[in-house]
């Protein structure tokens, strides 16, 4: 299985996706320092504790690598079946499932890695400028790091398995387009409030989060399984 994971990461050039979730990050930290800079001109302000700023840096990480996570499943496994050059693949002695099991854990590793590692580089980054410039009046804690690490570890895992859903209606119609429209709607959805209250998003519900990673689990169950009894080429 891990011969087939590095084969697949090799053909798709992992250096690629790095540097946009790079990219990614720099966007992000670039929107959490406006967004914290906006108020304090006129005295208030945006952030009063860094608890707060963790909860949107959290909420803006995983939006954005559970789109990300279409884009590779988009590459990984829609192209290809689009294109049927996973037919290719087939002609060799390798069993189709697991072959689908390690594309779908190349995407849930990539994406689980990307949030975590996302968030560690944006907080020290914010940290680190907070002696600067002050983008929050508050002191980051070793008791805020670890509530704020057990969650990011939990979030994460569900989140992995949350960028797995676009993958059916990806699969139905072998669409690129379709799936990560898909995905900005599930991400809209969790993660679009109201009142500007970040608690009161679904992505904060933890059942809301149970239920879309079983749901991206059994997506992912269902693909495998498409493999094993429908024929390709046709």
């Amino acid at each position: 299985m891990l011969k087939l994971m590095q084969l697949e990461l090799k053909k798709f050039h992992l250096a690629g996706y790095i540097r946009s979730a790079l990219i990614a990050n720099t966007c992000i930290l670039g929107l959490i320092i406006i967004i914290a800079l906006g108020n304090q001109s006129e005295g208030v302000p945006e952030f009063t504790r860094y608890a707060e700023l963790l909860d949107l840096l959290d909420y803006l990480v995983r939006a954005t690598f559970i789109i990300f996570a279409s884009v590779l499943l988009c590459r990984f496994i829609v192209s290809e079946f689009k294109s049927k050059s996973i037919n290719i693949l087939f002609m060799y002695p390798i069993d189709r499932k697991k072959l689908m099991v390690a594309k779908l854990l190349v995407v849930l590793l990539f994406t689980f890695l990307s949030i975590i590692i996302s968030e560690i580089i944006i907080t020290a980054a914010v940290h680190l400028l907070n002696q600067f410039v002050v983008i929050v009046p508050d002191k980051l804690s070793l008791a805020v790091l670890r509530q704020q690490s057990v969650r990011t570890l939990i979030n994460a895992v569900a989140a992995s398995f949350m960028g797995l859903v676009p993958l059916y209606m990806g699969m139905r119609k072998y669409s690129v387009p379709t799936t990560i429209v898909t995905s900005i709607l599930i991400v809209a959805l969790l993660f679009s409030n109201n009142n500007g209250a970040l608690g009161s998003t679904l992505g904060s519900i933890a059942l809301v989060q149970i239920g879309f990673a079983v749901l991206g689990m059994l997506v992912a169950y269902a693909a495998i399984r498409r493999i094993e009894y429908k024929d390709i080429t046709s």
